[in-house]
């Protein structure tokens, strides 16, 4: 049972936050092409598909913890210092993605970009890079911590 848990884990981990990362980092740059040609209906649709795949992914995303947790009981290992830094990491990470980047893209996908004036919606897209690059620099923490495992017994 704990490979099976572990296999739908990593391929949760895999199918859902890789869409999440890869979207989440194409919308800066595509939200600036679309800024700086407002009249493009392509630019505009691509910031529509980056945003909402960043959505759905992060709800499917939750399968990540919810199968990570059922594989660490059966493995006896939820009191391990690893672990509860990767819940931990995981959970800022989810509050990054939630509180800082998925409102900022809806922001900027209104219009509504603090103001709207070019050189604030140029801050507003560097901003949302910057988020976005925190909440990439947590998941792949989360994955370091998940394969080196400090203290593990696989000699690894």
């Amino acid at each position: 049972m704990t490979k099976f848990l572990l296999a739908v884990h990593v391929l949760a981990a895999i199918v859902a936050i890789g869409p999440v990362t890869v979207a989440a980092s194409m919308f800066p740059p595509a939200a600036r092409r679309a800024i700086e040609a407002p009249d493009d209906v392509r630019a505009a649709g691509t910031l529509q598909l980056l945003y909402r795949i960043c959505r759905v992914y992060a709800v499917v995303g939750v399968a990540v913890p919810v199968f990570g947790f059922a594989t660490a009981s059966n493995m006896h290992v939820l009191g391990s210092a690893w672990l509860i830094t990767s819940i931990a990491l995981t959970a800022l990470a989810a509050v990054v993605l939630a509180a800082l980047v998925l409102p900022r893209q809806s922001a900027l996908l209104e219009g509504g970009a603090e103001g709207g004036a070019e050189g604030v919606t140029r801050r507003a897209t560097a901003r949302l890079a910057m988020f976005t690059g925190v909440f990439n620099l947590l998941w792949a923490t989360v994955t370091v911590l998940m394969i080196v495992r400090p203290g593990s017994t696989t000699g690894a």
